[in-house]
């Protein structure tokens, strides 16, 4: 068994009773007369993430408000006959036409419409940040598998509300990458098309796309994440929010700061992320759809890349041989297929990570402390594989304008991308389990060497030795004061009988995740005594 895991429950609940009790667990146990006033919040400069992301969302919604009273939705064409004269004349759909009025005519339209645009940029990145922050440090053990689930969906929200607002303005780069999502969708066996004639109203383009984007960026999609928001905000206000462990701070209390003070700093920081979100829209250009001209079906503009958020599926596209397969008078378009899979299994892969981690450490309790990443080795370096492909993935997004501005072979870059996404995660995973274990094996010698002075001492027999400080007692228990697991043995997992295939393969995880050179014992009370003791006589 894993240490201190539950004892098994006596009896047999039924599966109602364990779903209530699933839930209760989830939803929190916090009665709804607790006082608002009595909470603690812990302090740690990573908590901001999450609320930076919560305030991007808030200037969303206003700033798309405010667009949304300027904007025509409609593929119909018009003449564009406003202040821009380079366009002038020219035949253009009415949400293109109302884009460059919103951009040129609007007065304050332009600042909106980038801050817009650089909030949903900073949304992604700080929504997909944080995510990263609650994975290293295993912010998503019980009770916090929903918390972990909301954040999730909600980086998925935001980078499909991206694409759908990204090809509103029907300019000639959106038109673009709406080419591309066509083509991935086509790909898709058996219902490639009807999918295609459904989004599209008709043969790509089709007449109805801007309004359906259109209902779906305003209206489903925020409404989904505003429910999402509010449903991580009420989850933390019924489970206590995870603390860095400290002195003092166990898995039965909070250190922090009171809810007063709590909300003046987040109000604090709601009004630099607006301020920082309007300098970014004031002197920052983004998105000049005037540049890129109306959308032609005809027409594909060089050096198109979507927004960063989209880059891994971009990226997988653009590296992906040409690979076709034809059965029965049918083509299978494998350079379009196979990447759309190994998207979806590359976020599905850390959506789901949880759900592994938990089968495999068989650990049932509520944690309530979060993880140094050092502490845990393996999961941080499967975490850094992780980022290591999304890295690469976005380096094959810019593949040509690497191989121009550094004057390269585009299919070196190609190739070079191809090699990445099979050797970058293994590097990355050895060198962080390795980084991670001599990050461990350090803490290991300052509890018992304590820590390095600078100071040099001559011996008697002519040796020099630094000489060494004991660490304090609140630095020892940082060091000392997580738990390691062990790993579950075949036999246990069998009961004495022969274990099944599903027993042995959760055995042989466990030993991955916590056998033999995947951390670094801690140091005994007895080892630091003698050591104390020989070197303090």
């Amino acid at each position: 068994m894993t240490q201190g895991n539950e004892p098994a429950e006596s009896g047999h609940p039924n599966t109602g009773e364990r779903i209530a009790g699933w839930a209760a667990v989830r939803l929190g146990r916090r009665g709804p007369g607790t006082s608002l006033l009595r909470r603690v919040f812990p302090d740690h400069w990573s908590f901001l993430l999450a609320e930076i992301a919560l305030c991007a969302f808030i200037v969303l919604l206003l700033t798309g408000v405010y667009l949304s009273l300027y904007f025509h939705p409609s593929s119909d064409l018009t003449v564009y006959d406003g202040s821009y004269v380079p366009l002038r004349g020219r035949t253009v759909s009415e949400a293109f036409s109302s884009t460059l009025d919103i951009s040129f005519d609007v007065r304050g339209g332009l600042l909106i419409r980038q801050v817009h645009h650089w909030a949903a940029l900073i949304l992604a990145a700080s929504l997909l940040a944080n995510l990263m922050r609650v994975f290293f440090t295993g912010a998503f053990r019980k009770p916090r598998e929903l918390n972990w689930a909301c954040a999730f969906l909600l980086l998925i929200l935001a980078m499909f509300a991206g694409l759908t607002g990204y090809d509103l303005p029907d300019d000639g780069l959106s038109g673009t990458g709406l080419a591309i999502v066509n083509g991935t969708i086509l790909s898709t066996p058996l219902i490639g098309t009807y999918l295609s004639m459904f989004l599209f109203g008709g043969e790509f383009p089709g007449d109805d796309l801007v309004a359906r984007f259109n209902t779906i960026h305003i209206l489903i999609i925020p409404g989904l994440m505003a429910a999402l928001f509010a449903a991580a905000v009420f989850l933390s206000f019924r489970h206590r929010r995870p603390q860095y462990p400290g002195p003092g701070r166990t898995n039965d209390n909070v250190v922090g700061l009171p809810f007063p003070v709590y909300a003046v700093k987040a109000a604090g920081l709601l009004a630099m992320v607006v301020g920082l979100l309007f300098v970014l829209g004031a002197v920052a250009q983004i998105n000049p759809v005037w540049l890129y001209g109306p959308y032609h079906p005809n027409q594909v503009g060089a050096g198109a890349q979507p927004d960063w958020y989209m880059g891994v599926a971009d990226g997988l596209l653009r590296v992906m041989p040409g690979w076709e397969l034809n059965y029965w008078g049918h083509t299978l378009a494998l350079d379009n297929f196979l990447p759309l899979l190994v998207g979806v299994a590359f976020y599905l892969a850390l959506g789901l990570y949880p759900v592994l981690e938990a089968w495999v450490t068989g650990d049932h309790r509520e944690h309530h402390l979060l993880d140094r990443p050092r502490n845990r080795p393996v999961r941080t370096a499967l975490g850094a594989a992780w980022l290591s492909v999304y890295a690469v993935a976005l380096a094959g997004w810019a593949n040509d304008l690497i191989a121009t501005h550094f004057h390269l072979s585009l299919n070196v870059v190609t190739w070079a991308v191809r090699f990445g996404l099979f050797a970058a995660p293994v590097v990355v995973y050895v060198v962080t389990k390795r980084a991670a274990l001599g990050l461990q094996r350090r803490d290991r010698d300052k509890v018992l060497h304590g820590r390095e002075t600078g100071t040099l001492t001559r011996l008697i027999h002519g040796e020099y030795a630094e000489a060494h400080e004991p660490l304090s007692q609140a630095r020892l228990y940082t060091l000392t004061g997580h738990e390691q697991y062990t790993p579950l043995p075949p036999a246990e997992l069998g009961d004495g009988v022969t274990p099944t295939r599903t027993q042995s393969l959760r055995a042989r995880l466990s030993r991955g995740f916590y056998g033999e050179a995947t951390q670094i014992p801690k140091p005994t009370a007895r080892e630091y005594r003698e050591i104390t003791d020989r070197n303090h006589p």
